[in-house]
C-alpha cells in the first residue's frame, strides 16, 4: 500500500470538523474534491471511514481507529512545522559552543551580549576548554562549534575561520616596574618567574616553540589551568606572564601592571571559529555565526 500522505491529511480534517464543508474551508479545497479524496482512501483501505449525519459526518469504528493514530502523526508534523517556523523566525532554538578563557574575554562576550539582546529566546550554552579540549567536544557533538585561540592542530574535517587578530605581551606587576625601561631577550627572562598555562594547551606550546626558535629553555614558575588566572598573579608579584594585549589593556591603563619589552617578535595569533564539516547547523548557530562578523 503506498497511500497518498495528502489523503490522511484530509482525512484527519474531516475528522477534527465532523464536516466536509468546513474540512474543506480549513484546507481551501472544493467539496467535491475533499468527498473523492475521502472516497479514495476508502477504497484503498477497503474499509468505510465515514457515516453521514444531519449536521456531517460521524467515524465508523474503523475510521474512529484510523483518526487515533492519524491525529497522533498529524499533529506532531504541525507542531514540528510550527517549532521549524519559530526556530526560522529566531524565536525558538539553542546554540551551543565551546570556547577558550582567551576567546571569551577578548571577542565573545560583547558578542554573546548583542545576539542576546537581539534574540532573548535563543538558549546559549558555554563551556569552557582549553584550545585541544574545545576541539574536541566538537569533534564529540557535544558543541555546535568552537571559538578558540590559535594554533590550533585539526583534522580535514575541521574547518576554522579567522574572527580576530591579536598580538600577546609579557607584563608584570608593580615589584617589576623598573623592567619597563629596558627590552630584554627571552634568555634574560630566565632570571625571573614565569606564570603561563599548563602543558596541555596550546598557548604552553606556542610559547614553548618560541623559545625553542630563539635557543632559550622554557620553563614556568607557575602554571594555571585558564588564561584568566595569570593576570591576578600577576598583579599580586608573583612572576611575569605572557597575556593577550586586549586581556591586560584594562589593568595596563590603571598601572595595577606594566608591559616589559622583549627583543624577539612574538607572532601574532588569532581568535578562530572552528566548525565541523559533516555536521549541518541550525538556523540559530547560522545566525550567531553571521553576527560574529559584524
Amino acid at each position: 500500500m503506498n497511500t497518498n500522505f495528502e489523503l490522511y491529511k484530509i482525512f484527519y480534517c474531516v475528522a477534527k470538523y465532523k464536516n466536509i464543508t468546513k474540512a474543506a474551508h480549513a484546507l481551501y479545497r472544493n467539496q467535491p474534491n475533499i468527498s473523492r479524496s475521502i472516497q479514495k482512501l476508502e477504497e484503498e483501505l477497503n474499509c468505510k471511514l465515514f457515516v453521514r449525519t444531519k449536521k456531517g459526518v460521524e467515524l465508523t469504528p474503523e475510521g474512529a481507529c484510523l483518526y487515533a493514530h492519524v491525529e497522533i502523526a498529524i499533529e506532531q508534523i504541525i507542531k514540528a512545522q510550527q517549532e521549524l517556523l519559530k526556530q526560522k523566525e529566531m524565536e525558538l532554538g539553542s546554540i551551543s559552543i565551546g570556547v577558550t578563557e582567551s576567546a571569551l574575554n577578548i571577542f565573545l562576550l560583547e558578542k554573546l551580549e548583542n545576539f542576546h539582546k537581539k534574540y532573548p529566546k535563543i538558549h546559549l550554552r558555554i563551556s569552557n576548554h582549553s584550545t585541544p579540549q574545545a576541539i574536541q567536544a566538537l569533534e564529540n557533538g557535544l558543541v555546535d562549534f568552537s571559538i578558540v585561540v590559535t594554533p590550533t592542530i585539526l583534522p580535514s574535517h575541521l574547518k576554522q575561520m579567522p574572527l580576530l587578530d591579536f598580538q600577546d605581551i609579557l607584563v608584570g606587576g608593580k615589584q617589576y616596574k623598573e623592567l619597563a625601561t629596558t627590552t630584554f631577550s627571552l634568555q634574560d627572562l630566565k632570571s625571573y618567574p614565569l606564570i603561563m598555562l599548563g602543558k596541555e594547551t596550546m598557548t604552553h606550546s606556542f610559547f614553548s616553540q618560541l623559545f625553542f626558535q630563539n635557543n632559550t629553555e622554557f620553563n614556568s614558575e607557575f602554571e594555571v589551568a585558564t588564561m584568566d588566572q595569570v593576570l591576578p598573579l600577576v598583579i599580586h608579584n608573583l612572576g611575569l606572564g605572557f597575556l593577550p594585549y586586549p586581556m591586560a589593556k584594562e589593568a595596563l591603563e590603571k598601572k595595577e601592571i606594566v608591559s616589559i619589552s622583549i627583543k624577539e617578535t612574538i607572532p601574532m595569533r588569532q581568535v578562530v571559529l572552528i566548525e565541523d564539516k559533516r555536521a549541518p547547523l541550525s538556523m540559530a548557530a547560522k545566525s550567531f555565526i553571521q553576527e560574529l562578523n559584524i
